[in-house]
């Protein structure tokens, strides 16, 4: 059995996660002496290289890229059983990691803060990215959980729809279609249009209805953030299509008013994703628990709300 210490795991995979000693050195509070010489011993212990580098960059070797999968599971049991010992105990404690697509952060932090209120010994880590960049995580395993509207193909996943996710055609309260009632879809043809970046799962579901449709818009303007979007329709740039959780923040004195558009809203759903095989901890299944339960009892904004001219 190889005789390697737990500290030395731990420097080993910082530096790994880094690829670098100095960045490993400041997260875990040691100097970069002691990081190299722990590596080294660490080396000398497995019986071949873990790094090579080139130029100021460390690149794990294959003998490296082994042990880092290593670290990476022995880290996570540990932590699911000091979060079981925690429950054995009568509380609930560790940590809870989310990774959720842009739009979802208008409700998941709620939901989120309100579990959290239950649970104060918990420490939860939310990271807010793209469909791409949640494809990429979900590869390399760094989150507990994923919040997505459109589940990636080719992944073992555990996926369950809870909550729904229509998507509505979004103008300016000023706009000709405004007001008016079941608007012709064919009515936005050659409409300036502000589309979500490539990637996006609400720009592959207007993209697919268009087509479907053979309805054409102007794209004007690409941008990967549902405000700035909102931003761009409230300046006069176009319409688009956005969720309707987007309107949350939108009130009856908003510049901005939903189209009645046939074929609109259209209905999508919120997915909650873990990888197949992966272990849940106590923290993970109880979050998981309480989504599901939370989320039958919350609503989307009114869209009448919104859309009164």
């Amino acid at each position: 059995m190889i005789q390697a210490t737990l500290h030395q795991l731990k420097v080993f995979e910082a530096t790994a996660r880094h690829g670098s000693f100095t960045r490993a050195a400041e997260e875990l509070f040691i100097t970069q002496p002691t990081v190299s010489s722990q590596i080294k011993q660490l080396t000398k212990t497995i019986g071949l290289p873990l790094f090579e580098q080139i130029g100021k960059r460390l690149y794990l070797t294959e003998a490296g890229q082994e042990l880092l999968k290593t670290c990476q599971e022995i880290f996570e049991r540990l932590d699911n059983f000091e979060m079981k010992v925690a429950d054995l105990k009568g509380t609930k404690q560790g940590q809870l990691r989310l990774g959720v697509i842009t739009t979802a952060k208008y409700f998941i932090p709620r939901i989120l803060g309100s579990f959290c209120q239950q649970y104060p010994g918990i420490e939860v880590s939310l990271k807010v990215t793209n469909h791409q960049q949640i494809q990429r995580r979900m590869l390399e395993n760094e989150d507990d959980l994923y919040i997505v509207s459109n589940p990636p193909e080719g992944l073992d996943l555990c996926t369950q729809p809870f909550l729904d996710n229509p998507l509505v055609v979004v103008a300016l309260k000023n706009h000709p279609l405004a007001g008016q009632s079941n608007i012709s879809i064919n009515a936005l043809e050659g409409e300036p249009f502000i589309m979500r970046e490539h990637g996006s799962g609400t720009r592959r579901a207007v993209q697919n209805l268009f087509e479907k449709h053979k309805v054409s818009v102007h794209v004007r303007l690409e941008l990967g953030s549902n405000e700035a979007i909102k931003q761009a329709i409230a300046g006069g740039l176009g319409i688009s299509v956005l969720s309707q959780h987007t309107l949350i923040s939108e009130g009856i004195d908003s510049e901005l008013t939903v189209l009645d558009v046939e074929h609109f809203p259209i209905q999508r759903r919120w997915y909650v994703a873990y990888l197949g095989g992966k272990q849940l901890s106590v923290i993970t299944k109880a979050f998981l628990e309480y989504l599901l339960e939370e989320s039958t009892k919350f609503s989307v904004p009114s869209i009448h709300k919104l859309a009164k001219v």
